[in-house]
């Protein structure tokens, strides 16, 4: 079935990077998008774009009445779901079929069957695909969850019948917790999904997550396209994903890729599909669960592979046979992909929300970034926190991982607390270098959560940035916190530099260059560029992927624009004379606000910092001054 205009049901990096392919291919596109996303970045990528209402997904990408009244009135005869929202919920695709609209994804039987963990096993069975030892009936009982439970042995994992994302998902490890465990894993189910019906399955420790991309068309053609890694888990979320998997032997690969299309052939599957494996230390593999859609880290498969796996998805929605064959089928070298979240690791991976001050995607050779962001947008609470993909190609594994993780040293992400930092020292890790992770690593080794040290020449750096560029007129005393902790600074001027001391260590520093977000900075013998973003009282600073942010306590207090010693007050950065508050014969007093400059989108008052009569105002309002220029004197 062919048809001309496409709409992207969903928002952030997915929804562009649907859209690109869409436009590539000659589709005319439409958008959709929330009051919360009208600044977001993919609007200018379609061709129109409509707003489907409120900021909560339930008013808007998870409306499906809204949805096809976007898609009639803006002329759209086919509907990409991306992942998440709606992608994998059978009634949105019985209404779109209904409305005469192509559904970009499995047929809605399929969805259903899959989308039900005990149904999707029992079909599994069938097929012969190798499942995890459970129970999956209709007698949900506590007594006889109870009894199966025992019966396949302790601990037992429970699971939310129609869900996924480890959501409704609890570990039993005792009887005496198998009822509360049971009725939580019932509860959080019930609420995301609607339905309170939960699996039992033997739980298998230190296990990978090993996962298949397969494809299937209308002709009765179906292959693999490989396998990736998914190991590299915090509660059940992936956090880092490759292909291939690493030390994964071509025979077991060719053993999981054939169940994987034997369970797509028996249930007749057509599309983009991910059959999900846990893998063992003696290569024994396990069904976990079919997801019915592109997955997020589908970008790994497309750079060993080659091909653009939502083209694909168009052309067999159109009918068309698949464009290759297994045989015709070649991987190559490796790809491995980190997710960028807003969240905050040092505090339990809470979403952070806030305005980017500062975005730059990492640029160079084989690097992939799929992302909707760009300077001065809003990040809401909304939405799932993940920001960008960042994906790294190399000929073997560990280029892929250098080159990744220079890739997130080079990521640019002010203004809002994110993961990079923490995907650096994952990336560094000798276990994950060794490919060694398994589906617990990250949950037991927390000590990567915790934000490193800044290095004292960092603090330092900050320290003349908030104090205005230039040498200090005079010895500057500075008290800065970073995280928990704080640290005390003096600044004074020494031949045209900027002497800072810092504990124990001493630096001389002059700022070279200063661009929107980004500085130049000789540091002794060192010279450094840096991204960094400025509040009125506190500076961010970009140094090797890790956010530092740090804030001076002591900005309030007239050490830098109180008068000086012959009564001087001059400027200490250049800037513009915003407001002016007193005139020449005023008398001051020590904390009277003089006037205000704007310098570097910052909003600084001036204060007198003695008691005296203004005898010489040198400056009006609206007048851009230069640093260590004359504004007033004051004399006793």
């Amino acid at each position: 079935m062919g048809f001309n205009t496409l709409l992207v049901a969903n928002r952030g990096e997915i929804a562009a990077r649907i859209l690109t392919t869409a436009r590539e291919l000659g589709y005319r596109t439409v958008a959709v998008y929330s009051r919360a996303d009208a600044d977001s970045p993919v609007l200018a990528l379609a061709d129109e774009a409509y707003c489907l209402g409120e900021a909560p997904a339930v008013d808007s990408y998870l409306n499906v009445d809204a949805l096809i009244r976007a898609a009639k009135t803006t002329g759209a005869d086919a509907i990409h779901p991306g992942y998440g929202f709606l992608s994998e919920r059978p009634e949105f695709v019985r209404r779109c079929h209904q409305e005469g609209i192509s559904f970009i994804g499995p047929s809605e039987e399929v969805i259903a069957l899959m989308g039900d963990k005990a149904r999707a096993k029992a079909a599994a069975l069938e097929a012969g695909v190798p499942c995890i030892p459970g129970y999956q009936g209709n007698d949900q009982s506590v007594a006889r969850l109870t009894n199966e439970a025992l019966a396949i042995g302790l601990p037992v994992m429970i699971k939310a019948a129609a869900g996924g994302g480890g959501k409704g998902m609890r570990l039993a490890r005792s009887e005496q917790e198998l009822p509360g465990m049971i009725e939580m894993a019932r509860s959080e189910s019930k609420k995301a999904f609607g339905c309170d019906q939960v699996i039992l399955e033997a739980a298998l420790t230190q296990v990978r997550h090993i996962e298949i991309q397969i494809f299937s068309d209308s002709h009765g053609n179906h292959l693999y396209l490989g396998e990736r890694d998914c190991s590299l888990q915090r509660r059940h979320q992936k956090v880092i994903e490759e292909a291939p998997a690493p030390g994964l032997s071509q025979a077991l690969r060719q053993r999981m890729g054939q169940a994987a299309v034997a369970l797509a052939r028996h249930c007749d599957y057509q599309g983009a599909g991910t059959v999900e494996f846990l893998l063992t230390d003696d290569n024994t593999f396990y069904f976990l669960e079919m997801n019915t859609r592109l997955q997020v880290e589908h970008p790994v498969t497309e750079m060993i592979t080659g091909q653009d796996l939502v083209a694909w998805q168009i052309a067999v929605v159109e009918g068309k046979p698949l464009p290759l064959t297994q045989e015709q089928l070649t991987l190559s070298g490796c790809a491995v992909e980190a997710r960028l979240y807003a969240e905050d690791p040092s505090q339990g991976f809470l979403p952070a929300t806030g305005l980017i001050r500062r975005w730059q995607a990492p640029e160079g050779d084989k690097i992939r970034v799929d992302h909707a962001l760009s300077q001065g947008m809003s990040i809401s609470r909304h939405y799932d926190p993940m920001l960008a993909k960042i994906v790294a190609w190399g000929p073997d594994r560990s280029v892929a991982l250098r080159r990744l993780s220079r890739a997130l040293e080079q990521t640019q992400l002010l203004g809002i607390t994110t993961n990079q930092g923490y995907l650096g020292r994952l990336l560094a890790d000798p276990i994950i270098q060794a490919g060694k992770a398994d589906t617990t690593w990250l949950d037991r080794h927390q000590n990567t959560c915790a934000d490193p040290a800044p290095p004292p020449w960092l603090l330092a750096l900050a320290s003349v940035i908030l104090c205005g560029d230039a040498p200090p007129c005079r010895p500057l005393s500075l008290r800065l916190d970073y995280g928990k902790k704080s640290s005390n600074l003096s600044l004074r001027p020494d031949g045209g530099v900027t002497r800072v001391e810092v504990d124990e260590d001493s630096f001389a520093i002059r700022l070279l260059n200063r661009g929107p977000g980004a500085l130049i900075c000789q540091i002794d013998a060192h010279r450094r560029t840096l991204a960094f973003s400025q509040d009125t009282d506190s500076v961010t600073l970009n140094w090797r992927g890790q956010n530092f942010e740090f804030t001076d306590r002591t900005l309030a207090a007239p050490h830098r624009e109180e008068a000086q010693s012959d009564g001087q007050v001059r400027a200490l950065m250049d800037g513009c004379i915003q407001s002016v508050f007193v005139r020449e014969g005023d008398w001051v007093e020590a904390d009277q606000p003089l006037l205000t400059l704007e310098a570097m989108k910052m909003e600084l008052p001036l204060n007198a910092g003695r008691p005296g009569r203004i005898t010489q105002l040198a400056v009006d309002a609206g007048e851009q001054v230069k640093t260590n220029q004359l504004l007033i004197t004051i004399e006793d």
